[in-house]
């Protein structure tokens, strides 16, 4: 007795033992060998290595030495391992020296499944189980429980229509293991799902198969509805119409591979099943010998080949694609809740435009913008945070390559922010860049992240992280403090990185009041989108944009009725031209763009009253050709000196006015220097474009505006000298023709005539 409790080898069984083990053991797992053959005690030393663990997971090892039980089972040349379940069997045909690969073989709950009956399972047997099983329904019982075996019978009707609907079914006898689950009175049904870590315990009424049908289907999809699946132009019309749409790409092929694959393996054990069904009908021959009369066993047929498998990489694919979607679908409806529409689709075409080369992948769009989801698929509480999170925050999106080349080309205001994986400071960087990015979308500039190392090589970026501003397509590399948000906000917004050449740019109300704000000289054209003629107006006014910017001139054009009511424009489209916020209507031909161009330039256009006007060269030169009388204030820019004197200039503006004298000012030392200006401040007076500099004290306005009035009526001086000039003229030619009278050859004398002679 000793010797046998200690003994760690397999059981040895007999014919009659094993026929009787077959009958009565749920799990039975029968090593058939020979005697002589020399590999066998190989062979049992390697199986009896699994013989307790398979024990823990109620499955009886024993070994038998009978050929022809083994020649019966379909081993005509043993070693071979039959497995048993409720007296069904099938073959081990692996390695059957891998005694790892034949426990797991043993424990595959699809081995171990037995149609038409709830599988028994103890407590090891039921975590494997759960493990593998996307849904498990478990009913608890026990021996001495009266009520167990009428509700058991009942549940028995329903397993087939559990099985497939995807929900494992199995039993288990344990108390303590019910109790722990919440389970305090036998029987209880417990259903367990996969991407959930707590079970449910069924309430109902145990003897209504119905009701636990319905129970168990919904509890597998509580929404009752799954996420609708859209492809080709109706998801396109959904994509650009939504405000807030979750859209799931996944390979449905290469899943619908993986699944044909796993029906050929099912298939495949099926009918392995019922040969060997047909191989234990067969008698049973006493002396172990084929004889005259009596029915040969029948050797078992070839089984069909198997099918091809598909790769691990499909498999893999298959298995992420199926389970994330399972997940999912179980936060539809907070989706919903929450105004986020969620579908899915397989449609690869689509997945490209956006470059999606991988699966699965979700991606959210808002108002047609995408933005790809970084982290893990299945944690679909993540998933559902995030969503909610790009729904009610401004969160900078994530994008593709060929999203990004999309974006480029639609959007007018675009910063893109590349950066790259595992990098501590492009993390902390974009923290800060999250801070700027709703004032950013006031101001019309649309930012967007992407990890493409590759992509950012054609900007000429080696370091990362990087910031580059796309203007109409035109790219412009920041060259600041990306950790100083509000110095990469201030060069977003800024003017002349914000200037495209040859259009017109497009603000926002909260841009215009920006430029009202900053620039002197505005002009801003107020149209409407649904405008017949505003197009062709737009096009008419774009052929003098880039004249205008020269004479320093802003012009913008704002699609927004809101904006125009508060600027008090009504009519619409209109072009309204800001001086120091000062506006004045265009009344004439807008279509008329030379006409529009002489309008602005016009000096009764730009002239503000009690102010001296600041131009620039363009504007000086223009003003030169068209105005006898005119005075330039050249200053410095950031001049304590330059301020305090042109506050006393402005005092006199209004009487060089009335003196016909056009006053105005200009901060370009350079410019100044041509005119013979070699200290600033400076006035420098043109007569007929000839300079005359002011050498007096420019803090006495006074004497400046006596000096200019001087210079202004110096007319008596003028008709001196034209006169003389006239008198010299004149004298010049009486000189010259007198000189010419003088010395004019004697005639000829006349020829006498011959009759004379």
């Amino acid at each position: 007795m000793h010797g046998q409790k200690t003994d760690e080898s397999i059981q040895e069984v007999e014919r009659d033992e094993l026929l009787s083990l077959i009958d009565s053991q749920d799990f039975l797992g029968v090593v058939f060998y020979v005697e002589d053959d020399p590999n066998t005690p190989k062979i049992l030393r390697h199986i009896e290595l699994i013989d307790d663990e398979a024990a823990d997971y109620g499955i009886l090892l024993v070994k038998c030495s009978d050929r022809l039980m083994a020649k019966k089972f379909g081993f005509r040349n043993p070693p071979g391992v039959t497995y048993f379940r409720k007296g069904k069997s099938i073959n081990y045909d692996g390695d059957i020296d891998d005694e790892e690969e034949l426990l797991d073989w043993l424990t595959d709950p699809h081995n171990m499944e037995m149609t038409d009956h709830i599988e028994k399972v103890n407590r090891k047997m039921f975590q494997k189980i759960r493990q593998a099983s996307d849904y498990l329904a478990v009913f608890f019982y026990s021996d001495d429980c009266k009520q167990c075996p009428r509700v058991l019978a009942e549940i028995e009707h329903i397993d087939d229509e559990a099985d497939g609907a995807g929900i494992n079914f199995v039993k288990i006898d344990d108390k303590q293991m019910a109790k722990e689950l919440g389970v305090y009175a036998l029987p209880g049904i417990v259903f367990f799902k996969l991407s959930s870590k707590e079970p449910v315990i069924y309430a109902g009424d145990l003897n209504d198969e119905d009701e636990i049908l319905n129970w168990l289907m919904t509890q597998k999809n509580p929404g009752g509805d799954v996420i609708e699946d859209l492809d080709g132009p109706k998801l396109l019309a959904l994509i650009e119409d939504s405000n807030a749409l979750a859209v799931y790409f996944w390979n449905k092929t290469t899943c619908e591979a993986c699944f044909t694959k796993g029906a050929k393996k099912q298939r495949k054990a099926k009918e392995r099943k019922g040969l060997l069904d047909a191989a234990t009908s067969a008698e049973v021959v006493d002396d172990g010998e084929d004889t005259e009369g009596d029915a040969p066993s029948t050797p078992p047929p070839t089984p069909p080949p198997a099918a091809a498998p598909s790769s691990v990489e499909d498999t893999d694919e298959c298995e992420q694609c199926s389970g994330v979607l399972e997940s999912l679908e179980n936060i539809d409806d907070d989706c919903d809740r929450h105004g986020i529409m969620f579908v899915k689709t397989d449609d690869l075409s689509i997945a490209e435009q956006y470059g999606i080369s991988e699966y699965p992948v979700l991606v959210y769009f808002e108002d047609n913008v995408p933005n790809v989801f970084e982290g893990s698929l299945d944690e679909e509480e993540e998933v559902l945070q995030w969503l909610i999170t790009q729904k009610t925050e401004d969160r900078i999106e994530l994008i593709t390559r060929v999203m990004l080349e999309s974006m480029v080309d639609e959007t007018q205001y675009l910063a893109v922010y590349f950066y790259k994986i595992n990098c501590n400071i492009c993390d902390q960087i974009l923290e800060g860049l999250e801070v700027i990015d709703d004032e950013l979308d006031v101001f019309g500039i649309h930012m967007v992240k992407i990890q493409d190392p590759q992509l950012a090589k054609r900007y000429s970026i080696k370091t990362f992280p990087a910031l580059v501003y796309f203007r109409n397509g035109n790219p412009l590399i920041y060259e600041g403090d990306l950790q100083n948000e509000q110095s990469v906000l201030e060069w977003l917004v800024d003017d002349d990185n914000r200037e495209l050449a040859d259009e017109i740019e497009e603000v926002n109300e909260r841009m215009l009041d920006r430029l009202m704000e900053q620039s002197p000289l505005l002009c801003v054209f107020y149209y409407d989108e649904d405008c017949a003629e505003c197009d062709d107006i737009l096009e008419e006014l774009e052929l003098i944009d880039g004249e205008v910017d020269l004479y320093g001139i802003d012009f913008v054009k704002v699609a927004s009725l809101d904006a125009a009511h508060k600027y008090g424009v009504t009519t619409i489209p209109s072009l309204v031209y800001y001086r120091k916020q000062i506006p004045m209507l265009y009344d004439g031909d807008m279509h008329d763009h030379e006409r529009v161009m002489n309008w602005l330039t016009s000096q009764d256009v730009f002239e503000i009253k009690n102010e001296i006007e600041e131009v620039n060269r363009k504007m000086l030169n223009k003003l030169l050709d068209e105005n006898e009388f005119l005075a330039v204030y050249f200053f410095e820019e950031d001049h304590e000196e330059s301020e305090a004197v042109l506050e006393r200039l402005e005092l006199i503006d209004s009487e060089t006015d009335n003196l016909d004298i056009t006053f105005v000012k200009m901060g370009d030392p350079r410019y100044a220097r041509k005119w013979g200006v070699t200290k600033l401040p400076a006035i420098v007076y043109f007569r007929k474009r000839f300079p005359s500099i002011y050498r007096g004290d420019m803090y006495d306005e006074q004497d400046v505006l006596e000096w200019l009035r001087k210079n202004r009526f110096r007319q008596p001086e003028l008709n001196i000298f034209m006169y003389a000039l006239i008198a010299l003229g004149l004298g010049f030619v009486i000189y010259t023709a007198f000189l010419l009278q003088c010395f004019k050859p004697a005639p000829p004398a006349p020829v006498p005539h011959p009759k004379q002679n």
